[in-house]
């Protein structure tokens, strides 16, 4: 997906730090009431440009990790005081562990569930007795709806994006549904030129995530905490046994 590599540079004007903030809020909060313990430690899966650390890293030790090398170039731009390394979700093990392990939308980006279920194996892989693995998936099977938006703002250096992301209808049972993305993308004293993009993600029902999290160890907790964005995305919460 060239969004991640050659137009890494452009992510932060498809989708702005600041707009995490009140999510990233409550990522915080959804931590500190499900960790058996005060947590100080983070490790997020798939960080992409790092734009939800930008916020958490205020509060936690972040360590940052994502398959494109590109998008670990954006996110150390954003975030320098943040640990980053480069792996897959499904294989990394960096030999530690952490109170929280967060993996956001990038874990939509798998379309089968052996490579679903090695994901969740990685965050209980890396995680304290007594931590908390946060699951933050687009959709499931059940909340999955067709439908479009748009986007883009402009950059202090005189480079603009404006983008229009377009998620196309399924058929009942299937199990990935594609995105397309067009871009108008601007630079100063160059034309208008426009980039196109297809993302293909997993669609797994709410059964299929619960089992999943369950077989690796975890147990599924309700933290109480009221997510002021539900309508936007699936919410998982588990903590490792012990």
């Amino acid at each position: 997906m060239r969004m991640y590599g050659a137009l890494a540079p452009w992510f932060h004007l498809i989708t702005h730090p600041d707009d995490y903030a009140e999510e990233a809020d409550h990522i915080l909060r959804v931590a500190r009431a499900g960790c058996a313990a005060a947590p100080e430690t983070l490790l997020e899966l798939g960080s992409g440009g790092g734009n939800m650390a930008s916020h958490l890293k205020r509060h936690l030790h972040c360590t940052l990790t994502d398959l494109s090398p590109e998008m670990i170039a954006v996110s150390r731009s954003l975030n320098p005081e943040c640990e980053h390394q480069q792996g897959d979700m499904r294989s990394l093990d960096l030999g530690r562990s952490f109170d929280v392990v967060l993996v956001h939308d990038a874990i939509g980006y798998l379309t089968c569930e052996a490579d679903l279920a090695a994901a969740i194996g990685t965050m209980a892989r890396h995680l304290k007795p007594g931590g908390l693995a946060i699951l933050i998936p687009d959709e499931t099977t059940e909340t999955f709806a067709p439908g479009s938006r748009h986007g883009g703002v402009d950059a202090a250096d005189g480079r603009s994006l404006r983008y229009l992301e377009w998620s196309q209808d399924v058929e009942p049972g299937a199990t990935t549904h594609a995105v397309d993305y067009a871009m108008l993308i601007r630079e100063p004293g160059k034309p208008t030129r426009v980039e196109q993009d297809r993302h293909v993600l997993g669609l797994f029902p709410k059964a299929t995530w619960l089992a999943l999290i369950e077989a690796a160890g975890l147990e599924p907790i309700e933290t109480g905490v009221v997510d002021p964005i539900a309508d936007q995305h699936a919410f998982f919460t588990a903590r490792r046994r012990g």
